[in-house]
């Protein structure tokens, strides 16, 4: 009965990862040029969730909507490095195996033809304990391998600011300052309430 448990998880596990796998090889679709602001200025925020950075970037949000309602503002997850977002979801995938493995009680030892050790046994002897302590350092190591500490902004695909390459976030005036400046090179011309910008 057991052996029938862990390879159904077995095959779980196997399908999640060749799931996750797929899904990052697939190339990009761009979207249609009816679904863009053609012509208008677009401003794209790239921040760390879990940094707390999303709070910033609904402030700047706010401001930049009063002061340049006509510019198009997006804002995005920086995704850290690849071999990061592979070693998150190898630990993802450790992680609820072990959980899966204390819950059930299985030995999974005996599959080894290894003798148990002693951790082990007071795993399956605290399961409750042993579960909430793997999830929670689990999560920990994935925060700290997600965190990347970004705040970068480009105008019209263009990187204005790295927090990455700077170490820190720029005032509001002084991203006031970089879009005017970027403003006078770009080649369209903007009209704001009929006047040109």
């Amino acid at each position: 009965m057991i052996n029938n448990y862990f390879y159904v998880f077995l095959v779980c596990v196997a399908f999640t990862l060749y799931s996750s796998y797929t899904v990052a090889d697939d190339p990009e679709i761009p979207l249609s040029k009816i679904s863009q602001n053609v012509g208008a200025p677009t401003l794209k925020f790239l921040y760390c969730y879990s940094c707390g950075y999303r709070k910033m970037y609904d402030q700047y949000l706010q401001l930049l909507r009063e002061k340049y309602p006509f510019i198009l503002v997006e804002g995005a997850n920086y995704d850290p490095p690849g071999i990061f977002m592979i070693l998150v979801r190898i630990l993802g995938t450790l992680k609820l195996a072990g959980i899966f493995f204390i819950l059930s009680g299985v030995n999974i030892f005996d599959y080894l033809n290894q003798p148990q050790p002693a951790w082990w046994r007071w795993c399956l002897e605290n399961r409750m304990y042993a579960c909430m302590m793997l999830f929670f350092l689990c999560q920990i190591v994935e925060g700290q391998l997600i965190s990347s500490g970004a705040f970068e902004i480009s105008f019209n695909n263009v990187p204005i600011w790295s927090k990455l390459e700077s170490g820190r976030i720029p005032q509001p005036a002084e991203l006031f300052q970089i879009i005017e400046s970027q403003m006078q090179f770009t080649d369209t011309k903007l009209e704001v309430n009929g006047f040109p910008k």
